[in-house]
């Protein structure tokens, strides 16, 4: 049997680290499990993570509840192998040899569940196409 190859690493950041980088962290860590590992960040982070948020995930059976937004460093960055961006904009150090997205999405602050239900649903399906990408198939 062969040695598993390394898991690869994710690094999600939005600017508050309160909506779409913790939405996509939730979904990626609740659909890959241990295949990937999964950071998210800020680069202004919020003081909590938006309650339309945490109430959307948990209609999909996802409790982000205890998560708390984290501010963005260099070495987060340097130790991921993906980052997607979501309207972070410039703030985000750039390391060579990094693979970098830019996924555009609708920011959640502010808005309720109702407008949060189809962010949601969007992250969802791009995460289930980065999965696929990412990790060999089982």
């Amino acid at each position: 049997m062969t040695a598993p190859a390394e898991r690869p690493s994710v690094l999600f950041v939005c600017v508050h680290n309160a909506g779409r980088s913790q939405m996509a962290a939730a979904f990626l860590t609740h659909l890959a499990g241990d295949r990937v590992r999964v950071r998210s960040a800020g680069s202004a982070p919020a003081d909590t993570v938006n309650p339309a948020v945490v109430e959307a995930l948990t209609e999909v059976g996802i409790d982000i509840s205890a998560e708390v937004p984290k501010v963005l460093t260099a070495e987060a960055v340097q130790a991921s192998d993906v980052v997607i961006t979501m309207g972070c904009g410039d703030t985000c150090p750039f390391f060579p040899g990094k693979r970098y997205l830019d996924w555009e999405l609708p920011d959640p602050a502010g808005q309720g569940v109702e407008a949060v239900r189809p962010i949601r649903d969007e992250i969802e399906k791009r995460i289930r196409g980065l999965i696929d990408e990412i990790t060999p198939a089982s």
